[in-house]
């Protein structure tokens, strides 16, 4: 097998480029840093997503299960829909409307003006992170915990995830913060309150906890670099966050361009159950698949100038970026409310409204600027 010279901290930093290069010579690449295939065309990266027959979650080695057990994410097939069904409907668009725009309205209005007099803040942890882990506490009926545990529980849980990819054991900070997490769920379920997870008829006690670790892990962590995404290409582009704010349409194409563009999640993992061949690769079975929804976002036979942010784009919703067949996310229209939403709340609430400061984005999982410095006018 061929291999590219490609590195992980080049594939964190500013992939861009490498990816358009891979794309067009070898779009289904073994990249020995990974240990594994990247695939970095739409096509093919649709392939692998909606075939988990062939290309499968379910696998010793995938990281998450090893902490917080099977769940629909580490599932395939019928097991999959087991896990997945109970909660899918709880995110429908119009249930997602009725059961959380309310206390999403609130929570970022109540987040904004609490930034207000201050004239300058930092949006990532100032805003989005705030507003994702305040929803996701909703979402999993946890009642007054307080954010600052949440968050810890998360950090530590992403924390044990990382470390397993890494090839180290389950390290005990991770246990402490999962078990803590489990506790807490046991008492939602016990109080049959009003969250989604009061819906999980048909899995057991250990199984409904595990999934919601997911649905934690996934609602703070994209939704975080979601917003942070959207409203950094907004302050930067040439129509402004204000102009788009006050349309409706143009702002929820402007969301789905920004998820094209630079995606928060920016890869998933798959593994060949059989010998396949895949974009003119030969793959083996058992060898991991990476699917970049970065370089798949981009793929100029589906998107022309795909390197320009343009939010009249008319395809913009063929983008990748909440993954594709069944494991697409579940609560991806929650995901966009909460960030119409804060666009919304910022745009209405903050007078002349405009960027100071914000680094790249990084990383090679999860992609965002870690900082967003903003400032704006204090009017008396």
């Amino acid at each position: 097998m061929d291999s590219i010279d490609a590195t992980v901290a080049e594939l964190s930093a500013e992939p861009h480029e490498l990816l358009a290069r891979l794309r067009e010579h070898a779009p289904v690449s073994w990249l020995p840093s990974l240990n594994g295939w990247l695939v970095t065309r739409h096509a093919e990266a649709v392939r692998v997503m909606r075939n988990p027959a062939v290309f499968t979650v379910d696998d010793p080695r995938f990281s998450t299960a090893q902490v917080v057990g099977p769940s629909m994410l580490s599932l395939d097939g019928a097991d999959h829909a087991r896990h997945r069904a109970p909660f899918a409907s709880a995110f429908r668009p119009a249930a997602v409307r009725t059961r959380f725009a309310d206390f999403v309205t609130a929570e970022a209005e109540r987040l904004v003006t609490s930034i207000k007099p201050a004239g300058t803040a930092e949006l990532r942890r100032g805003i989005a992170g705030p507003l994702a882990v305040s929803v996701v506490a909703k979402v999993l009926g946890l009642g007054d915990v307080e954010i600052s545990k949440v968050l810890a529980w998360y950090d530590a849980i992403v924390g044990a995830v990382s470390g397993v990819s890494e090839g180290n054991g389950v390290n005990p900070a991770g246990i402490a913060a999962f078990g803590q997490l489990s506790a807490r769920v046991r008492e939602t379920i016990a109080l049959r309150n009003d969250s989604v997870l009061a819906d999980a008829a048909g899995l057991t006690a250990d199984e409904i906890v595990s999934n919601a670790a997911v649905m934690m892990f996934g609602g703070i962590e994209t939704t975080e670099g979601m917003i942070t995404n959207a409203v950094w290409h907004l302050l930067e582009c040439s129509d402004g966050l204000g102009q788009v704010a006050s349309d409706s349409a143009l702002l929820e194409n402007a969301v789905e361009e920004s998820l094209r563009f630079e995606p928060a999640a920016a890869v998933v993992d798959r593994y060949a159950t059989q010998d396949v061949d895949l974009g003119g690769a030969s793959i083996r079975r058992g060898d991991l698949v990476v699917v970049s929804i970065t370089g798949a976002n981009r793929d100029p036979l589906v998107f022309p100038d795909p390197d320009v942010f343009d939010v009249r784009r008319p395809n913009a919703r063929q983008h990748l970026a909440f993954a594709h067949g069944p494991h697409v996310c579940v609560a991806a229209d929650l995901a966009r409310l909460e960030t119409r939403t804060a666009i919304k709340t910022l745009a209405a609430n903050l007078p002349d409204f405009r960027l100071t400061h914000a680094e790249r984005p990084t990383g090679l999982v999860f992609r965002k600027p870690q900082a967003l410095h903003v400032e704006w006018s204090i009017v008396d």
